[in-house]
């Protein structure tokens, strides 16, 4: 009996789409799909830019959920060229939160400096007119 066969229900976070972090930074797309391949038909590898954050990420997206499910099971902690895999479920809500939060940080970052040169120049324009 296979698993698509047993009327089973799957977690709410299983999804098609699985977001793998601490991949080697040299790893290539098609290594990636022979890694995952294994588990079922691959319908997308997005792999993270190497000049920026998302170096060492990638996306992978299988054409049917029990395969991405076994991916997941069978993957995360795996060791792939020194470095264990964490492989987890596609969360777009968790994701857009976390860009949220960056963009706030910047945002604060942004005005605690205009509030340092505010009060830099109201200090300059004070011991200019002592």
């Amino acid at each position: 009996m296979s698993a698509k066969s047993i009327n089973s229900r799957l977690p709410p976070e299983v999804n098609r789409i699985l977001y793998v972090r601490n991949l080697p930074f040299k790893i290539t797309s098609e290594e990636l799909y022979q890694i995952f391949g294994k588990y079922g038909a691959v319908y997308q590898i997005r792999l993270g830019e190497r000049g920026r954050d998302t170096k060492g990420t990638a996306f992978v997206v299988y054409e049917d959920i029990y395969d991405a499910k076994r991916a997941v099971d069978h993957l995360s902690g795996f060791n792939v060229g020194g470095r264990y895999l964490v492989v987890m479920y596609y969360q777009p809500a968790k994701f857009e939160r976390r860009a949220n939060a960056e963009e706030k940080k910047k945002e604060l970052e942004e005005l605690r400096r205009q509030v340092k040169a505010k009060k830099q120049q109201l200090a300059n324009n004070a011991n200019q007119t002592e």
